[in-house]
Parts: C-alpha cells; structure tokens; sequence
C-alpha cells in the first residue's frame, strides 16, 4: 500500500518571519510571491483591511499555473493604533514618529489569514488579533532602532522576535500572529477546507 503523497503548501508571502513560524511547526511551504499592490486596497476597518490584503495576496498566487493543486496561504498584518491602520512605515522619519507615539500604550495585531485550496476551488479566511504593549524606548534607543533598518520592513515598525522585542512589555493573545502567521488560527482554517494539519507534516 503507497502513502499518499502529502498535500503542497504555498504561502504567497516574502516574509521569512512566516516562512520561520512553518518550518518550526513542521511544514515545508514553498514559497510564490503575490506582487499585490498593498497601497491600491482599502477596508473600512484595520481587522477588514489585512483580510482584504490576505486574501487578495492568496487569490493572486492561487490563480498561477506554478500553484495548481496546492493549498495557498495568504496573510497580511496591520497595527491597529487609535482606529488607524498601520502598515510598514514609508521611511525612517514615520518609523520614528510611530514609535514615540506607540510607547507606553497598546495596540490590536491584526493578521489576515486565507488558506485557498486549488484543486477543489474552496477558501477560509479570518482575522486573528492580538494587544501588544508597548514598552517606553527613550529617544536614543529609538534613534539607534530605526537606524538598524528592521522597522522599515515590518507592519507597525516593530517585531517580536527582532530588535524591538526589548520595547514590547507583553502581549495578550498569540505571540506568532504578531510575528506574521497564527498557526492555531491556520489549523482552524485547514480544517474548514477539510485538511488536517497534521497531514502537512513533513
């Protein structure tokens, strides 16, 4: 009796953050960029917003020949701060100004998950969302942080697992969709779509 082959995962999605959270949760994604404009979408609301960008970034994998028969995940993350939606920072000055006016106060990770399986069509998305609280960095610290790069590339110029992990006091939630990809959530949506994750392992 041959074993069925496992299922191919394709996460449509340059972080290496997300691609980090599967390998350690014993998959093995290949990995297909969207190349969806993030700026040319918009949502009434922050949590709309990265399931809009989410889903548009799997739809847009989803659709190439390269990703027929695979199981492709989407995801896009926004920082909820005072009802505003708070994506990668233009440059160092917003990167700046964001985090003096994050310090000492907290804000909603919203992380948009769309799991599109190609071979039967069907899809499963949702929103997880975790508080982040944000510590109180003086202005040097600041400075030398936007100075090393790592804001510019990350929603809401910070990142739990980088350079910035020192100003975050804790969170309430789960600590991987604020890296970029909640596998519980994940586990809920492959299980819409009839796939166990365990069935991914590798």
């Amino acid at each position: 009796m041959t074993e069925t082959p496992a299922r191919r995962l394709v996460l449509a999605s340059a972080s290496p953050a997300r691609l980090g959270l599967l390998r350690q949760a014993g998959l093995a994604p290949e990995v297909i960029v969207s190349g969806v404009d993030e700026d040319a979408l918009d949502a009434p609301t922050p949590a709309e917003l990265a399931l809009v960008l989410a889903e548009a970034k799997a739809a847009a994998v989803a659709a190439r020949p390269e990703a027929a028969g695979a199981l492709v995940v989407g995801c896009d993350s926004v920082l909820e701060l005072d009802g505003q939606a708070l994506g990668k920072p233009a440059d160092a000055e917003e990167a700046t100004a964001r985090w003096k006016s994050m310090r000492g106060r907290s804000g909603e990770l919203r992380t948009g998950h769309c799991v599109i399986d190609t071979a039967t069509g069907r899809r499963a998305s949702a929103t997880a969302s975790t508080t982040v609280r944000f510590g109180e960095p003086d202005d040097a610290e600041i400075a030398a942080y936007v100075a090393s790069g790592e804001p510019l590339h990350v929603a809401g110029a910070f990142t739990l697992d980088g350079r910035s992990a020192p100003f975050i006091e804790g969170i309430d939630g789960d600590p991987g969709n604020v890296i970029g990809l909640s596998l519980p959530l994940l586990r809920r949506l492959l299980a819409e779509l009839g796939v166990p994750i365990t069935d991914l392992w590798v």
